[in-house]
C-alpha cells in the first residue's frame, strides 16, 4: 500500500504555530468576514501540496490564537505531495522531503518591499535551530506590496534561494525562491499570509481567496483552501 503522508510531519510538524498564545482573533473575523480579495491571486506552488493550516475555524486555522495585530488570522501552512507522499527514505532530513527546495511563485503582481535570505535552515524536521527568536521567527522571507492596500507575506523559504530584491517588481506567478525549514519552523514547507499593513505580524489578516485551482481534484475558480485538502494550481500558459 502507498504510504501517505499524513503521519505527524503534516498535523503536528509542519507548522509555524507550535506555540498558541494571544486572544482568539474575533475583532478581525467581524471586521473582515465578508471581505473579498483585491489582489488577482493564484496559489503561489506548482504541483500538488497539502493544506496543513489554513481555514476560518480555530482547529483548521490554527494560526488564530496568536492573530490579534499579527496578521496571521487567514494564514496557510502548506507542504509538497509526490503521490501522496511528503518525502522519500525515511523523512529524517529536510531532503527527504519534497518541499525542502521546492519553487516557489508570487501568488500575485507588486513590488518587493522586504527581503530575508540568510537565516540558516534548521538542521532536520522536527528540530528548531537553538538561535531562533522573535527576530528571525519568519526565516527566509519577502514581503509583495501589491499597491492596493494588500501585502503578501511568504517565509520559511530555504537559505539563499530567493531570487528578487528589494524593490524589484513581479508579476503572479514568477518564481521567487524554494521552499526551506528556516526560521519557527518544525519541517519545511511554506507559510502564507496577506494582511493590511507592509510591517511583518503588525496588522490585521486579510482572507486571501486564489483563483482557478483544484481542491480534493475539484475544480475552484475562487475560494480559500482549508486544512486537509490537497491543493494544485491550474497551469496556464503566460
Amino acid at each position: 500500500m502507498k504510504r501517505l503522508i499524513y503521519f505527524s510531519f503534516n498535523m503536528l510538524l509542519v507548522s509555524c504555530t507550535d506555540t498558541l498564545i494571544g486572544d482568539d482573533g474575533k475583532l478581525d473575523e467581524d471586521i473582515y468576514l465578508n471581505y473579498q480579495t483585491k489582489t488577482d491571486l493564484e496559489l503561489p506552488i506548482d504541483g500538488e501540496w497539502y493544506v496543513t493550516a489554513g481555514g476560518r475555524t480555530h482547529i483548521e486555522g490554527r494560526h488564530h490564537f496568536i492573530t490579534h495585530g499579527t496578521g496571521q488570522r487567514y494564514a496557510y501552512d502548506i507542504f509538497k505531495l509526490v503521490d501522496d507522499s511528503a518525502y522519500s527514505g525515511d523523512g529524517g532530513t529536510n531532503e527527504d522531503t519534497f518541499t525542502f527546495g521546492a519553487t516557489v511563485n508570487a501568488p500575485g503582481s507588486g513590488k518587493i518591499i522586504a527581503v530575508e535570505n540568510n537565516i540558516e535552515d534548521n538542521s532536520k524536521p522536527g528540530i528548531v535551530n537553538s538561535d531562533i527568536n522573535s527576530s528571525n521567527i519568519a526565516g527566509n522571507y519577502i514581503t509583495i506590496d501589491h499597491l492596493n492596500g494588500e501585502y503578501s507575506f511568504l517565509a520559511h523559504f530555504k537559505q539563499g534561494s530567493i531570487i528578487v530584491s528589494v524593490g524589484d517588481m513581479v508579476t503572479k506567478g514568477q518564481e521567487v525562491g524554494k521552499a526551506g525549514n528556516s526560521g519557527n519552523s518544525s519541517g519545511p514547507h511554506l507559510h502564507y499570509h496577506m494582511q493590511n499593513t507592509p510591517d511583518y505580524l503588525n496588522g490585521l489578516g486579510l482572507p486571501a481567496q486564489f483563483k482557478n485551482y483544484y481542491e480534493n481534484n475539484v475544480l475552484r475558480e475562487k475560494g480559500e483552501p482549508v486544512r486537509g485538502q490537497k491543493i494544485n494550481k491550474i497551469k496556464t500558459e503566460r
